[in-house]
């Protein structure tokens, strides 16, 4: 005995439904990176306006906003540790509006150094989105100094221990670790004096009340074109073309040495995976013009790209190289 239309109709009208639902389960992620964006978008970076940073944040913004056809601005949130800026993004709706523009220097190496004391966990409270640029550093002394080379560098402070110094914007950033990471694979000691920001440091490097620092080559070349500092190497794993004729450290006798700045783009937790891709495909593409070349060229740092797996990996191999660091140089930096 078959079932009463009504019945049968009720159990049709069932499966109908069903399958309306799983279909719109399949598209929805699909329609909602389509929608993306209808509305302006930020981007939240760690560091004060002006700089070579900065200047890397706009580009992006002025990018993704060409890309998408809405307005993209960038704002200004500096902190210790990266922590104001990074917070804002990581409390905010997962909808790809609120984006975060940061550096090593604001994720893994606080990490490293803090581990559980900073109030924020970059690996699990991120979402990674794109790994933008890779920035080598340059290394200069005050010409007083008298070196032109780490091997001139290294027989000078090991001849003279604790006599002669280098300036940091602050302690526990790249800039200081990464001399701690040569004067431990070299063998020498040198004087820390840690400044409240790269400005002045850079400043009495120059006057020659400080002896040596590590920034940016941005940060530098007018300086040392300028002859009031001396390059003695670039810290990238191969030639700078912003300065192809600088060695780097590796070249000069330290095959282990590598320290870069790299910029990436985050969201906060849960940014759903196809805005996140949809993001990475206009970032990858805006690397790739050449007027984003020349630009990031301009700012001493190189294209980077990839997937946003890149960046996690990046993050996660700079944090377990200067952990390293900062056990064996004992450093240690209360929060």
């Amino acid at each position: 005995m078959s079932a009463p239309r009504s019945i049968r109709d009720l159990h049709a009208a069932a499966a109908l439904t069903v399958a309306l639902l799983a279909t719109a389960a399949v598209l929805a992620p699909q329609a909602l990176a389509q929608a993306y964006p209808s509305k302006p978008i930020r981007i939240v970076q760690n560091y004060t306006p002006g700089g070579p940073t900065d200047a890397v944040a706009r580009l992006m913004a002025q990018k993704l906003s060409d890309a998408v056809g809405q307005p993209v601005t960038v704002e200004n949130k500096p902190s210790a540790n990266g922590v104001i800026g990074t917070q804002d993004v990581i409390r905010s709706k997962p909808d790809g509006y609120s984006l975060l523009f940061s550096t090593s220097g604001h994720t893994s190496v606080p990490r490293a150094l803090l581990t559980d004391k900073l109030p924020f966990d970059p690996f699990k409270e991120l979402t990674s989105i794109i790994l933008l640029t890779m920035s080598p550093q340059m290394i200069v002394a005050t010409p007083s100094l008298g070196v032109k080379n780490i091997p001139e560098l290294v027989k000078l402070a090991k001849a003279n221990p604790g006599k002669y110094s280098y300036a940091t914007p602050g302690p526990g950033g790249p800039n200081h670790l990464g001399i701690e990471m040569l004067k431990n694979m070299a063998g020498f000691d040198m004087l820390h004096v840690p400044y409240k920001g790269g400005a002045q440091a850079a400043l009495d490097v120059v006057a020659g009340r400080v002896h040596l620092m590590l920034a940016s080559a941005g940060t530098f070349l007018p300086q040392v074109k300028a002859g009031k500092l001396v390059a003695i190497a670039m810290t990238g794993n191969k030639r700078s073309p912003t300065v192809p004729d600088l060695p780097n450290v590796v070249e000069q006798g330290y095959p282990e040495y590598e320290v870069y700045t790299w910029y990436g783009m985050f969201g906060p937790p849960g940014l759903p995976r196809d805005i996140t891709l949809k993001l990475n495909g206009i970032f990858n593409n805006a690397l790739k013009m050449p007027d984003s070349i020349k630009h990031l060229d301009s700012q001493g740092t190189d294209p980077a790209g990839g997937t946003p797996e890149d960046l996690a990996k990046m993050m996660r191999s700079e944090y377990e190289r200067w952990r390293k660091v900062i056990v064996d140089a004992k450093i240690v930096i209360e929060q």
